[in-house]
């Protein structure tokens, strides 16, 4: 494959931390180790070297997780790393954004959860992403073989995609009464007689409704008690709002290897830009990460809008590829 002549750059973000929490412990989520993520750096890193990138973009921590991968590989791509703060927390993953965009990437290949990707949305919205799994309850990232997602970041690194393979993702956007803003990726969720910083898996009889971005029943978490009643997958131009209580009563998998009884009153469909009116007292949480809390009278507005990242389906890149003549010179 023939090289271009810009300087087509693919940031590698590892988040250190992702798939090591308590939910281990309290469900039967698996254990990603940092010895895992390396080989995932390195077939990422060669993915996008023989798909024609110039230079690869990755963080120093302290756990050398793709310094470490890099370091002795025989790469053509100029690898750049870089020096942020750490602070064990996801500005880390905000300050690395910050960073790449500084050096300006093309494509980033993220390593983490729903929470990681998260962190990158509120950073850069805007971005080029491959988000790849290595959290507990996963359903915006996606299991792909990271030499592939290699490939396909390279190819988006140079130009190479259409919008066909790169379609913007939908969001949650939160505001709160204070002003307070954020975003989620999956779900809002709130919860009641809970705490602001809680990592236990939710109890379901806590639950008290939630928007979901995707509601697909073949996911963990919180998106299969909406995708049991209504599926609605990320290509479909609206999300779920799902109101908890007496009615249906069903098992859904709230984490990895552990299913609970839910009751569900009802279900509908969420459009974008209608505000959502969530009132306290209770907690919310968004992608699992219990962050906000809301006192009683205090409340919060969530509105769906696809206009977070764009995400590079990894499959469909390289049938593009085929399809255009780019793989035959490989």
């Amino acid at each position: 494959m023939m090289r271009s002549m810009s300087n087509a750059t693919v940031g590698i973000l590892v988040n250190p931390m992702s798939g090591r929490d308590v939910r281990r412990v309290a469900a039967r989520a698996s254990n990603m180790s940092f010895d895992a993520k390396r080989d995932i750096v390195a077939r990422i890193a060669a993915g996008a070297d023989a798909a024609g990138a110039e230079r690869l973009l990755v963080t120093e921590e302290p756990f050398r997780i793709a310094t470490g991968a890099l370091e002795l590989m025989p790469l053509s791509a100029e690898v750049d790393t870089i020096k942020t703060p750490i602070t064990h927390s996801a500005a880390d993953t905000e300050a690395a954004i910050a960073a790449f965009l500084d050096r300006e990437v093309d494509v980033i290949v993220s390593l983490g959860g729903d929470g990681t990707n998260r962190a990158i949305t509120r950073a850069a919205p805007d971005i080029k992403l491959i988000p790849l799994s290595t959290g507990t309850n996963n359903v915006f990232p996606k299991l792909t073989e990271p030499t592939i997602a290699g490939l396909a970041a390279g190819l988006g690194a140079r130009g190479l995609l259409d919008d066909r393979v790169m379609k913007r993702c939908k969001v949650l956007h939160l505001t709160l009464d204070d002003g307070r803003r954020d975003v989620g990726m999956i779900d809002i969720v709130q919860l009641q007689r809970d705490f602001v910083g809680n990592f236990l898996p939710f109890d379901p009889d806590k639950l008290v409704r939630m928007a979901l971005t995707r509601a697909e029943p073949d996911a963990v978490g919180m998106s299969p008690i909406g995708g049991y009643l209504q599926v609605v997958d990320a290509d479909a131009e609206h999300g779920l709002l799902v109101e908890m209580g007496e009615g249906r009563r069903f098992t859904a998998p709230l984490s990895p290897g552990l299913f609970k009884t839910v009751n569900v009153k009802s279900h509908t469909t969420l459009p974008y830009d209608l505000p959502v009116l969530f009132r306290g007292p209770g907690v919310l949480a968004i992608d699992g990460d219990r962050d906000f809390k809301l006192r009683d009278g205090e409340s919060a507005r969530v509105r769906l809008r696809r206009d977070g990242p764009r995400v590079i389906d990894a499959a469909a890149a390289m049938r593009q590829a085929v399809a255009d003549g780019m793989m035959a010179s490989l």
